[in-house]
């Protein structure tokens, strides 16, 4: 497991963006899928984007578009651009780590290293 650091949360008006970082303390992240996920009070957590080891992304259908997901080698970082933010994006971000097959990729229970969270909050 990794334990990963999330940054960049934060209070942002509809329209606005933001990015949102995730490192890992101990290693890189070479071996690992990783993604963010994301839970609003009351739901479930629901998957937002996932860029594997091959370098392939793939994004929840209510970001497809607006949110993008990216990696930064040298830095060992991995980024969630979040433009065009709305209200009902408001929720705790969480960045998520695994060996995850292809058809387990939006299901967190496969993902074994999670962050802290960081809120994210789109004022209407």
């Amino acid at each position: 497991q990794l334990h990963l650091v999330e940054s960049g949360g934060g209070l942002v008006q509809t329209g606005g963006s933001l990015r949102l970082s995730c490192a890992p303390s101990q290693r890189s992240f070479n071996r690992e899928d990783v993604a963010w996920f994301r839970q609003a009070p009351g739901r479930e957590r629901e998957f937002v984007a996932q860029r594997r080891r091959d370098g392939h992304t793939y994004y929840g259908d209510s970001v497809k578009g607006r949110f993008t997901i990216s990696r930064d080698s040298p830095k060992n970082t991995i980024y969630l651009q979040m433009n065009s933010l709305k209200p009902e994006d408001t929720a705790v971000y969480y960045c998520a780590a695994g060996v995850v097959i292809l058809s387990r990729t939006r299901d967190p229970t496969g993902y074994n290293s999670w962050g802290q969270g960081t809120q994210v909050t789109v004022s209407s």
